[in-house]
């Protein structure tokens, strides 16, 4: 596989409290199976949709304890530049780059809007095996309460090219789209008073389904919350959920679209 291009999203993992009940549960949900954990690295267990590693989780360091949530690492041809670039454009890092042995280098990072994200130089883990297939990432959005500032960070970090969706029928709608001249890599929405105040700016990960409804009950089954959806758009059929540890993720099935495409205007 070649090297992904600079800001390409290429890997998601989170920390669970309860390792096993998130295996339990995401492997009901998303049909994920798991390898072994790897004692070396934290008990860190990749997950694994038809056999193609999609995902992983890990248990918290010792004083990381706290709210569970999906990390998204976008790739990097040199982490050490790119934490350069995120410390120039006014983020901070949170985790110094690191070698993960020969399986590539990362860094932790939280943009000026208050967005944690990873950046993933690949090594031996090349990062997603397999994308928009059942089980598998689909998609991203950046969610922010101060979209100037993550409008300005993510492109100047990252090169993105920034679009603006125009879309009729819902004209409060900010929502961008950021792409490298090619296809759109992720969005970015406006946390509207809808979001509880206490609820931060985040990236919420989308995972594809075969049956949104389907997925949506058997986490609800499961003691996952359903946040939003099911709804019907001209990319898929979604929801947004938070499962029982309370991470945030949303479920789409891609072959099922309702409606015309909105239309991208480019950003100057």
């Amino acid at each position: 596989m070649a090297a992904r291009p600079e800001g390409v999203p290429c890997w998601v993992d989170a920390m669970f409290g309860d390792i096993e009940g998130a295996k339990s549960f995401y492997g009901d949900v998303l049909g994920w199976t798991f390898g072994e954990a790897s004692s070396e690295y934290g008990n860190y267990t990749q997950a694994y949709a038809d056999g193609k590693a999609v995902a992983a989780v890990v248990p918290p360091m010792p004083g990381q304890e706290g709210q569970s949530a999906w990390c998204l690492y976008f790739a990097s041809s040199d982490v050490h530049a790119t934490g350069a670039r995120i410390r120039e454009h006014g983020g901070e890092l949170l985790m110094d780059p690191m070698q993960v042995g020969e399986f590539g280098s990362m860094l932790l990072a939280r943009s000026p809007d208050g967005v944690v994200f990873g950046v993933w130089q690949a090594g031996l883990h090349e990062g997603f095996e397999a994308m928009g297939v059942p089980g598998a990432y689909a998609w991203a959005e950046i969610f922010t309460r101060d979209v100037e500032k993550s409008d300005a960070f993510f492109p100047a970090v990252f090169g993105y090219r920034a679009r603006q969706m125009e879309a009729p029928d819902a004209p409060d709608m900010d929502f961008r789209v950021f792409d490298l001249g090619e296809e759109p890599l992720i969005g970015r929405m406006k946390m509207t008073d809808d979001f509880p105040p206490e609820v931060p700016s985040y990236i919420n990960v989308y995972f594809t389904v075969a049956d949104c409804d389907d997925a949506v009950a058997k986490a609800t089954k499961l003691g996952g919350v359903l946040r939003f959806g099911p709804m019907d758009t001209p990319f898929g059929r979604f929801a947004a959920l938070s499962d029982p540890q309370g991470a945030s993720f949303s479920v789409i099935d891609v072959t099922n679209t309702q409606g015309e495409m909105p239309k991208l205007t480019a950003v100057d």
